[in-house]
């Protein structure tokens, strides 16, 4: 049992000062009374808001960020990009995932984000074989996410074709292939190793490329035998090639043959959903699922911008994600949402729409229920009955000094890199005590001895797919 006390904290959508919250062993909030007295309690000067869930990730692509950065005589965009890509992960092992899945957790909930959606496709050996143990690469990120104390939901991720129409996988794509009922497997068999961790499992298909209408309805129908509520993301309409490649093969848009042809609804994710039309927003909205946007990623795969004032107008839900792992804070995503639209209109405070409101509050809000839902856990807010997970803002902070109110929240995610996180809380454990994580240097001293083994490899990345 906890007994915390915080200066001030976003309680049932209001600000409220001398806030006592109570956490049972077992990470649950018990109990909040405001205008409390600390005596008792651990004061923990601050301010007090939920921890941001991100809804996409793929960890292993933490370790090439900034190695992919070079121009071409015959041009670069997502395509090559995936190319190298799948140089970078030929050889990377168990140790290795696990080394970097750890890292990138460890840099995530010192920005603030407290939960992840790890959509995991990295299941094989290079030569395309099952590990000994199916799993083993599964079992390592869960074990990065105990290791770090971040919230998992880990999505296994079903991958069966190169292109629409199932055409057959290629060499650099045989790490991610498995039969359906071996995914399926897999799924039922990390569920129960999850469990013990109070981890969450679901389903990942990769994309309507990757994943031919018949194995779609077996996994997703398998899953959901499983577990009723299980979430399911998928990448969709990420590139306009995409796009036309889904309208070539059967006469629809990814998006719209999705919601024809699947059971989606508000267990669902759409990753990207980058290009959409009108009709296409309205019945995404419609299903009450959840568009993962990763605008950082987005923006530096050049993939485009999402809609997002059309989709807020017809009360669509959205939530964030790292992707590639580019950026690495939630302040830093939501403010690249907001900075796209504005761009893209020409205007100012885009998301707050014609109303004298806090584009900061209306992008965490966004956040922490879109990102809660598409992860299939009780987070995102400060309430009785959810998870403990509390991000405290220094208040002494330069960005926040003397601000209170919903200008903290715009000051964090409007106000620079340098962030006020200062100390995290994940179901009721403190795993970043004064901006840093309590297992930094151990879980940085293994990432090093990885960079190190890839001294002579790496920088060959550039090289091998130049142009």
């Amino acid at each position: 049992m906890a007994d915390l006390f915080f200066d001030t904290a976003l309680h049932s959508g209001s600000w409220e000062h001398n806030v006592r919250v109570r956490v049972d062993s077992h990470g649950w909030i018990v109990a909040i009374e405001n205008g409390a007295a600390p005596k008792g309690a651990q004061h923990v000067p601050g301010v007090a808001v939920p921890g941001v869930p991100n809804v996409h990730s793929h960890a292993f692509q933490r370790a090439m960020a900034g190695l992919v950065e070079r121009g071409s005589p015959s041009g670069d965009s997502f395509w090559s990009w995936r190319e190298r890509m799948y140089g970078f992960l030929r050889t990377l092992d168990p140790d290795d995932v696990e080394a970097i899945a750890s890292q990138l957790y460890g840099e995530l909930l010192q920005q603030g984000f407290t939960a992840v959606a790890e959509f995991h496709y990295l299941r094989n050996r290079p030569d395309g074989q099952p590990y000994a143990d199916p799993v083993e690469m599964g079992r390592r990120v869960l074990g990065a996410a105990e290791r770090s104390g971040i919230g998992m939901t880990l999505l296994p991720v079903l991958y069966r074709a190169s292109d629409f129409g199932g055409a057959p996988p290629t060499p650099e794509q045989r790490r991610f292939v498995a039969r359906v009922e071996d995914l399926v497997g897999d799924v039922a068999v990390l569920n129960a190793a999850a469990s013990a961790g109070g981890a969450r499992v679901g389903l990942a298909l990769h994309s309507l490329r990757a994943v031919p209408p018949a194995d779609l309805a077996v996994a997703v129908a398998a899953v959901r035998g499983l577990h009723a509520d299980s979430p399911i993301h998928i990448h969709v309409s990420e590139q306009l090639r995409e796009v036309e490649a889904s309208l070539a093969w059967s006469g629809a848009r990814p998006v719209e043959w999705l919601l024809a042809n699947a059971p989606v609804d508000k267990h669902w994710c759409l990753v990207h959903a980058t290009h959409v039309n009108p009709q296409e927003i309205e019945a995404m909205a419609r299903t009450r699922a959840v568009v993962g946007l990763c605008p950082t990623t987005e923006a530096n795969l050049g993939d485009g911008v999402f809609s997002l004032q059309a989709f807020q107008d017809v009360q669509g839900k959205y939530a964030v994600g790292t992707d590639s792992h580019v950026g690495r804070s939630p302040a830093g995503e939501l403010r690249m949402l907001e900075y796209g639209q504005r761009l893209m209109q020409r205007e100012r405070n885009v998301v707050a729409g014609p109303h004298p409101r806090s584009s900061g509050r209306v992008l965490l809000e966004a956040a922490w229920g879109g990102g809660a839902q598409a992860c299939g856990r009780p987070i995102g807010r400060l309430e009785v009955g959810f998870r403990a997970d509390v991000v405290v803002l220094d208040p002494e902070h330069p960005s926040l000094v003397g601000r209170e109110g919903d200008d903290l929240l715009d000051s964090w995610v409007f106000s620079g890199e340098d962030t006020p996180v200062r100390d995290v809380m994940v179901g009721g454990r403190w795993v970043v005590l004064d901006g840093r994580h309590v297992r930094a240097e151990e879980i940085a001293e293994s990432y090093r001895s990885f960079t190190r083994r890839q001294e002579g490899a790496t920088p060959q990345l550039a090289i091998d797919f130049e142009g």
